[in-house]
């Protein structure tokens, strides 16, 4: 193999694919990357897997001789971004070592032979659908939080991704809060489908969407498979039946707090300062158009803040993890949110135009 290829497009590449590099080494060519060079289309595909999600990224390079090798991802990473100018010589012979070039640097790394790299499955598409990148992201980025890290709940270790004749939707929980948001469209879909995608599947994803592309998902009967103009995704599903979440959503209280989200972020930030692992619960105590969030810790101090609200109900006190607002606040694109609160014991809800659906759970104050 012998290329030659820019630095930026060798090193996003790269970027884009590592996170599938696993950090458990049970196999040890998982630490590895795959690279492959195609001299009739000049391509170059940078593989990684951890044998639950792979990732491919295509860029173009001047391809002499095609060829594959995998290299260990992380050091041939930290050299790719250190090396000086804008071109690099990649080449291999037949004694496994890959040569690394610039016009004044020169490494020799050892490699190891793609007859020992996992192949990626490739897609049997059961359902395909097309969403444009921008509301994808908008989407995990207002749901991914919510997963579950409790692994012996492991159906909940992902966001279900429903998908309907009307729609798609987006749900995830924790068993403390719920987020789910729809984005209505015309499916081929004769019944509703349930996928759900491991958590760091999302992350990867999320972490490599842009704002102006689409993004076409197909989804078989175990595994789902993103594709994102020059990346695409593999990824297994969770098995299991994910919980009927629908169940969990209150209907539309009477009682709502309006107000600012750029006002409410902060005083609920500067209450959780405050809080500890033993005591994480800030109080939210309301009257009308009047909030006060306050938070006292015994072993470290108090603080009161009185904030400006829109408030129509019965007085009432109620406590949240600051962590579990500040989360769901900090990702919804609106200015004013509305907050519905029905009693000390019932979870809080917030909706907004973006048919989102955020319910959080009191917790006990003193």
């Amino acid at each position: 193999m012998r290329i030659s290829i820019k630095r930026e497009d060798l090193l996003c590449c790269i970027q884009a694919v590592i996170g599938a590099v696993t950090q458990k080494n049970t196999l040890p060519i998982l630490s590895n990357i795959l690279f492959e060079a195609d001299k009739d289309s000049n391509d170059i595909k940078i593989t990684a897997t951890d044998l639950d999600i792979g990732i491919t990224a295509t860029t173009q390079a001047v391809v002499e001789e095609s060829g594959a090798v995998t290299v260990l991802a992380k050091r041939f990473s930290d050299i790719i971004k250190e090396l000086p100018g804008s071109e690099v010589e990649l080449i291999t012979k037949k004694n496994n070592i890959i040569t690394i070039k610039t016009n004044t640097v020169a490494f020799k790394i050892l490699t190891t032979p793609k007859d020992e790299f996992p192949q990626l499955p490739k897609p049997t598409t059961t359902q395909e659908i097309t969403v444009t990148q921008k509301k994808l992201k908008q989407m995990l980025s207002m749901t991914i939080f919510a997963i579950s890290k409790d692994e012996t709940r492991y159906v909940l270790n992902g966001i279900c991704f429903i998908v309907t004749k009307k729609g798609i939707k987006l749900a995830a929980t924790d068993g403390r809060r719920l987020a789910i948001i729809e984005e209505k469209q015309n499916i081929n879909t004769q019944e509703e489908k349930k996928y759900i995608i491991p958590a760091k599947t999302t992350q990867e994803l999320l972490r490599n969407l842009n704002d102006t592309q689409q993004v076409k998902i197909l989804f078989s009967k175990n595994q789902v498979t993103f594709y994102l103009n020059n990346l695409h995704i593999v990824s297994r599903l969770i098995e299991g039946e994910f919980p009927d979440y629908e169940q969990a959503i209150p209907k539309e209280a009477e009682n709502k707090l309006t107000i600012e989200r750029n006002r409410l972020i902060p005083a609920i930030k500067r209450a959780g300062l405050l809080t500890t692992p033993e005591s994480q619960a800030i109080k939210l105590h309301l009257t009308k158009n009047r909030l006060i969030i306050s938070k006292t810790t015994p072993e470290i101090g108090e603080t009161k803040e009185d904030v400006e609200v829109k408030y129509i109900g019965s007085e009432l006190l109620i406590g949240f993890n600051p962590v579990y607002l500040l989360e769901a606040l900090r990702n919804i694109n609106q200015d004013t949110i509305e907050l519905e609160l029905t009693g000390p014991e019932k979870p809080g809800v917030i909706r907004t135009k973006e048919n989102y659906i955020y319910i959080v759970l009191p917790m006990q104050i003193s």
